[in-house]
């Protein structure tokens, strides 16, 4: 039933829609329910869910098969591969783990520090890393430290809310940033370079780290907890990569100034991986590249793409227009709003792939400034705090067996009233 109930719902919706929209239209709102359903409910392997656009779009004539195959070698695609080859060479010489250790060494042996240390390492991690890998390899960690359930609760949580506000800090964070980044040089608008998106990121993530850890710190600081100090020095391996990464960071804001495509540089630094004498990595490591997330790009960059060539997102914004004549810090806190709870229930990438168009379409109709509307949505996208299913950190902890959903959804709703607010606070006064 769990291939079947997609097909269906996608029939269902395609006769629904078609009653409002054109055929073209409505084969594009049938396709991507069904793979929003198949996203969800993992009937299929990700990756092979990813790929559908490129048989199914050109059937239905949607997009041509050059259009749809053109998304998949978008440059943000290669930008993100480099970021993977970084990513693999960082674990497989356990760089990370020195990470981790440092960051936590830094902070009070109490409940309230060791929350605090969890949250800012998973989220200086996941700056770097996907969220998804740094909230894999810190999680053992929150479950070992105690045994009280109700501390090892507040910890898992502090890893996977840490990844989600820490993925948000670089463009290579988490799959929506790049989207982004992508429909901003396909629509010609002025693009962010690493400098200027975490000069704009660095504060609020900086915010929402201290109240989100404070809160789930709050109840439970007289449990007393036993941390043993494990001084671990870099070998001489992970002194050359973390050098290499220093010089990776000081390259990216110096493109700041020289504005070479940031993609070149990622991928460029990722190959150097696989030099010998410099690097770390042999090809059977790429193996360990997650493709599947790659594809995962593609398609959304390819709804996008279909989004604009059927006009479907002229057709929604058109819908949407009486939202426009709100005054624009409302404006703002409601595309908010309506991103952050969408992306409860659905995949952030595939729900930041849909609504940047739509959002798009709606900023040329209203005097708020679209770059501003499109980063706030982005950033919201992955400000999903309630549901396993909303992020894959949360996915992740909720794994652990530890955390149960009405205590997700208790702190989380709490998270993304905050989260909304905060953030088109920020972006309105400051971006």
């Amino acid at each position: 039933m769990k291939f079947i109930l997609p097909i269906i719902f996608s029939i269902l919706g395609f006769f629904i829609v078609n009653m409002f929209f054109d055929i073209h239209q409505s084969l594009l709102i049938s396709m991507i329910i069904l793979l929003v359903f198949y996203w969800s409910n993992e009937a299929l392997p990700l990756g092979v869910v990813s790929l559908i656009p490129v048989i199914f779009f050109p059937l239905l004539g949607i997009l041509d098969i050059k259009a749809v195959t053109a998304n998949y070698s978008n440059p943000i695609i290669f930008l993100f591969l480099g970021g993977f080859m970084l990513s693999i060479a960082v674990e497989k010489i356990s760089l990370h783990q020195i990470i981790a250790n440092k960051l936590i060494s830094i902070f009070p042996k109490t409940t309230r520090g060791v929350i605090f240390a969890l949250a800012i390492t998973s989220a200086v991690l996941s700056s770097i890393l996907s969220n998804t890998t740094t909230a894999l390899l810190l999680m053992p960690i929150a479950i070992f430290l105690t045994d009280e359930d109700k501390l090892k609760l507040r910890f898992v949580l502090a890893i996977a809310y840490g990844a989600s506000i820490g993925g948000i800090v670089t463009p290579i964070g988490t799959p929506p940033n790049l989207i982004l980044l992508g429909f901003l040089e396909e629509n010609n608008l002025p693009n962010l370079t690493f400098a200027l998106w975490m000069l704009k990121t660095i504060p609020l993530a900086t915010i929402m780290l201290v109240i989100v850890s404070y809160i789930l710190s709050l109840g439970v600081s007289n449990i007393k907890i036993m941390i043993e100090d494990k001084k671990l020095e870099l070998d001489k391996n992970q002194k050359r990569l973390k050098n290499i990464l220093v010089i990776l960071m000081i390259a990216l804001f110096m493109n700041s100034f020289i504005k070479i495509p940031d993609a070149l540089i990622l991928l460029g630094f990722g190959l150097l991986m696989f030099v010998p004498k410099i690097g770390f990595l042999e090809w059977e490591d790429t193996k360990n590249i997650p493709y599947e997330i790659i594809f995962l790009f593609g398609a959304g960059f390819s709804i996008a793409k279909a989004f604009s060539s059927t006009h479907l997102d002229s057709e929604i914004s058109t819908l949407l227009l009486s939202l426009t004549s709100l005054a624009p810090f409302i404006l703002l806190l409601v595309v908010a709003m309506i991103v952050t709870f969408t992306t409860e229930i659905t995949s952030n990438t595939a729900l930041i792939s849909i609504a940047l168009p739509i959002i798009y379409a709606m900023g040329e109709h209203s005097n708020i400034n679209i770059d501003l509307l499109l980063m706030v949505a982005t950033i919201c996208a992955s400000y999903a705090f309630m549901l396993p299913i909303a992020t894959p950190p949360n996915a992740i902890a909720f794994s652990s067996g530890v955390v149960k959903i009405k205590d997700m959804a208790k702190y989380g709703f709490l998270f993304n009233l905050i989260a909304i607010t905060l953030t088109s606070f920020i972006g309105y006064f400051f971006w």
